[in-house]
Parts: structure tokens; C-alpha cells; sequence
């Protein structure tokens, strides 16, 4: 059985890839707005809408970017406490 920093550990890598999955997939959404907002820039009407849609798409990539740091967090907290918890080797081991 894993134990409780091994778990916490793989909960923190896959959150962190998933944080990154969905950023990947917002910067390609961004894009893609981007490329539409220079083609039909020329109404206004259009104008509010492509800018409601980019500010829709800033607030989902601070969303992402911040799990992203907390996934990272996580993990090197993680990776800390399996280090302080490892076995230390005794002075008759050490020689």
C-alpha cells in the first residue's frame, strides 16, 4: 500500500497535469478568439461581444493558472515531507 506521501504526491502531479491540459486548452481557445477578433473586427456590435469572450477566456486562464501554482505547491510540500520522513541512516550506517 502507498503511502499517505505517495498518494498526496500523485494527487499533486495529476492536478498539475490536468492544470496544465486546460491551460493548453484555454491558450488554443484564446487563439482562436484572437484570430476571429482580427477578422471581424468591423461592427461594433461584434467588437462587445469578441471583447466579452476574451475577458470570459482571461478569467478561465487566471483560474487555470492558479491551480497550476497550488498543484506546484502541493507537490513540492509533498516532496518535502517524503524527504523528512525517509529513514535516517544511523552513525553505525554511515561508515
Amino acid at each position: 500500500m502507498a503511502s499517505r506521501a505517495e498518494r498526496f504526491k500523485k494527487v499533486a502531479i495529476k492536478a498539475a497535469k490536468t492544470a496544465r491540459k486546460w491551460a493548453e486548452t484555454a491558450g488554443r481557445e484564446a487563439d482562436r478568439l484572437l484570430a476571429e477578433a482580427q477578422k471581424r473586427a468591423e461592427s461594433e456590435e461584434r467588437q462587445m461581444r469578441i471583447k466579452a469572450a476574451l475577458r470570459r477566456t482571461g478569467k478561465v486562464l487566471k483560474a487555470v493558472g492558479r491551480a497550476a501554482i497550488v498543484a506546484g505547491i502541493a507537490a513540492g510540500i509533498a516532496s518535502a515531507r517524503a524527504e523528512n520522513r525517509a529513514r535516517k541512516l544511523t552513525k553505525k550506517a554511515k561508515r
